[in-house]
């Protein structure tokens, strides 16, 4: 057997590598006719939403999902993508007073809704008692998580203005912090409720 030098090594890997990307292009792969094809656009469907309290009239991909027609189209960035997955509920916002998943929604499917999204919660330059509540009980740590966890309060609030610790951790048990904060929210939506308002 050919003792393998360093020469060696690097002759053969690059002859390998040249191979792999010279020879394609010369005999027209599949590769190549993928790269050079059109993109193929996905079907759009024009939708109307209520976000916020404002109508958007929007020709939204069927693809969209709610999450991205939110943050990349209508640019309310506070809505927050962490998994992707329909797991972590950094995405929460409210469907007609609903917490719901906006990463595994279609924004197809919200055609005619009302949404709340965490931009939403504050009037002008008055908090929402939540996001209050949050500030003066040091509920957001990396903050990244804290504005699914607001629209899930939220609709707690807006449900039950009276609830239990017990029923706080049921309501943000869809709602991952990986602060492992979820003490000091619990304190913070226990302190808003006692304030007695149930909406901003």
């Amino acid at each position: 057997m050919k003792p393998i030098s360093r020469r060696l090594f690097i002759e053969e890997t690059g002859l390998g590598i040249l191979s792999t990307t010279v020879l394609p292009s010369v005999t027209g792969s599949p590769v190549e006719a993928q790269v050079n094809s059109p993109a193929v656009s996905a079907p759009r469907t024009k939708i109307t939403i209520k976000v916020n309290d404002v109508s958007h009239h929007l020709e939204v991909e069927d693809r969209w999902t709610l999450a991205e027609t939110l943050r990349d189209h209508l640019e309310l960035t506070g809505t927050k993508i962490g998994c992707d997955r329909g797991e972590c509920g950094a995405c929460t916002v409210l469907l007609n007073e609903k917490p719901i998943y906006s990463c595994s929604y279609l924004s197809v499917w919200a055609d005619g809704q009302s949404i709340q999204t965490v931009e939403g919660l504050a009037h002008g330059d008055h908090l929402d008692p939540l996001q209050q509540a949050f500030i003066e009980h040091d509920g957001p740590q990396c903050g990244y998580c804290t504005s699914g966890q607001l629209m899930s309060a939220r609709a707690l609030l807006n449900h039950n203005p009276s609830p239990t610790a017990k029923e706080v951790r049921r309501a943000l048990s869809g709602n991952i912090c990986r602060c492992s904060n979820y003490n000091r929210y619990v304190e913070s939506i226990l302190a808003a409720a006692k304030r007695g308002q149930k909406h901003a």
